[in-house]
């Protein structure tokens, strides 16, 4: 069970619910750059929503920003236990940014069915990416 905490200091955040998942990922960023260099448009429109390429391209570097959605993405079929595929793909999935510019994650499509089946009500996303390497870890928690 994971327990109600104050997360900011200052009794804004509260966390609650049984975890229902966990996931992590981890991405060469290399890896990531070169599907833009090689497939452009198509390889982002693939994996990526429009607001999700609109904040990476903000950027003065958007590869790291896209590896990062990139393992937050896998990270999340592995707390579901389905990987990405036939229940959820990674349009389903999207990295969002609350007003404090904490990231999130929206269901879309498939995600939010599976979402529902499996009694999901929030989540908890952490983001990292350094200039080589970016990771991702997704708590699913079920509601309460």
């Amino acid at each position: 069970m994971c327990g109600e905490r104050d997360v900011e200091g200052d009794g804004s955040r509260r966390v609650s619910g049984t975890v229902i998942g966990h996931g992590i990922d981890l991405v060469d960023n290399s890896r990531i750059a070169r599907s833009v260099e090689r497939f452009g448009d198509r390889f982002l429109r693939r994996i990526y929503t429009p607001a999700e390429i609109e904040f990476c391209q903000s950027h003065a570097d958007p590869v790291p920003h896209l590896a990062a959605r990139w393992a937050a993405k896998e990270a999340v079929g592995k707390a579901f236990g389905t990987g990405l595929g036939e229940e959820i793909s990674w349009l389903d999935i999207e990295v969002t940014r609350d007003g404090a510019g904490r990231p999130g994650l929206a269901l879309h499509g498939n995600g939010g069915v599976l979402a529902e089946a499996r009694r999901y009500g929030s989540a908890q996303l952490s983001l990292t990416h350094t200039k080589d390497y970016a990771a991702a870890s997704v708590l699913l928690l079920g509601k309460v």
